[in-house]
């Protein structure tokens, strides 16, 4: 064979570029093109910046980060005009000022131990708290020298006799995301003001819709934009809202020194699920009312947690406070069926998924130990009065028709006698 002489070998980057600018070889033209894009184009749908450096146009810009007089954007990992709109259109939701998102609903509970709790300091959680919450409660506890310590989800104005000299944070959660209790989170937040104590609550279940934490005096206001704001079951990211400048300033910077950021895509995906929210859920709202009053009447069960029946904990309270319901409810099995007999149930469904999450499209059901739930306080808790099992059930976007037949089967089939 041949030798190819080394002339016939071309380095693709060594020539200069067909058209275009004279100046510049094929690689600088590769890494920066001078592109002529048409102005006026505009759609629904915010544009999609994914971008880590952001560029300035010099060093005076580049040193006087600040407010949107001087230079608003510094880094993608703060804040992209993507994430930015989201940020608005969600506190315009909620009736916030201000919004910072987080990678998960957890990080965004995270965020608010972090930002403003320290070692000797005392926070006060619902003994009904979402577990992963409780969790975290526990590792702060654990390893961090914060005294964490629960509370009766229906005490009201009696956590007043909680507070102590050195508690900062009293969470609260409307409704508890398993057993429902509605609090009383007015009571509570008057006794917190009156003694300068922080409040936080995981207002999830409404999507920040139903429930306006804000106009109630609540201070911070935990989502997980992984349920109903994305409503596709794909994407993960939580958000923390304020309407207090100085609380945002120690959660800002909080965010900033943990490294915590969103992706610009799943912003987008979130994007284009809200202007669909107040339809879907009060979908998901009708929906669920309707099963909950059909599982009513069944001898399967003795009680449906549904804060919108009157016979749920706290159900005044809900009434007062909410304009509205969500999917998520929960129903105790009758106290006859063993624990194996209820998870059969579960299994026997074939248009309820097992599953922990929900907030999208498809009926879920999780059957829950109760006793196991609560392990920081006594057993039975307050007002609880039940020996059966309980069952989580999120109603999805299904037929009723198909949803009560469903249930109706896996009950015939599972639960005799």
């Amino acid at each position: 064979m041949p030798a190819i002489k080394e002339s016939a070998v071309s380095d693709p980057t060594s020539g200069k570029p067909a058209s275009g600018s004279a100046s510049h070889y094929i690689q600088t033209v590769a890494v920066q093109p001078e592109l002529d894009i048409a102005p006026g184009f505009d759609s629904f749908s915010p544009a999609t910046h994914r971008g880590s450096t952001v560029v300035f146009r010099n060093l005076a810009e580049l040193r006087a980060y600040g407010d949107r007089g001087t230079t608003y954007w510094r880094y993608g990992l703060h804040a992209t005009p993507t994430s930015e709109a989201l940020c608005q259109h969600l506190a315009l939701l909620e009736g916030a000022r201000h919004t910072l998102l987080l990678p998960s609903g957890l990080a965004a509970i995270s965020l608010v131990y972090f930002a403003l709790l320290k070692s000797g300091d005392d926070v006060l959680v619902p003994d009904n708290v979402y577990g992963p919450n409780r969790d975290h409660g526990e590792w702060l506890a654990r390893d961090f020298g914060v005294t964490v310590r629960y509370y009766d989800p229906m005490i009201g104005g009696g956590i007043a006799g909680m507070i102590r000299a050195n508690t900062r944070l009293i969470w609260m959660e409307s409704p508890g995301s398993v057993t429902m209790e509605v609090p009383d989170s007015e009571a509570i937040v008057a006794a917190a003001k009156a003694r300068g104590v922080l409040t936080a609550i995981d207002n999830t279940w409404s999507a920040g819709l139903y429930f306006r934490p804000f106009d109630m005096g609540i201070d911070i206001s935990v989502q997980a934009l992984t349920k109903y704001q994305s409503g596709g079951s794909d994407v993960l990211m939580g958000a923390v809202l304020t309407r207090d400048d100085a609380v945002q300033a120690r959660l800002k910077r909080a965010r900033m020194l943990m490294g915590w950021g969103v992706s610009a895509d799943d912003c987008h995906l979130v994007l284009r699920s809200l202007p669909s929210l107040p339809v879907r859920l009060a979908a998901h709202d009708r929906a669920a009312r309707e099963v909950a009053e059909w599982l009513h009447q069944r001898p399967e069960v003795v009680r449906v947690l549904h804060p919108a029946l009157p016979d749920c904990p706290g159900h005044a309270n809900w009434r007062r406070d909410f304009t509205g319901a969500s999917g998520l409810f929960a129903i105790i099995m009758h106290e006859r069926y063993s624990q194996e007999q209820v998870d059969a149930f579960v299994e026997a469904l074939r248009l309820f998924a097992i599953g922990w999450s929900w907030g999208g499209a498809h009926s879920l059901a999780v059957p829950y130990h109760v006793p196991t739930m609560r392990p920081a306080g006594s057993w039975p808790p307050a007002g609880w009065q039940h020996a059966g099992e309980l069952v989580r059930l999120y109603i999805g976007l299904e037929d009723t028709r198909d949803l009560i037949a469903d249930l109706r089967q896996a009950m015939e089939q599972v639960l005799k006698g």
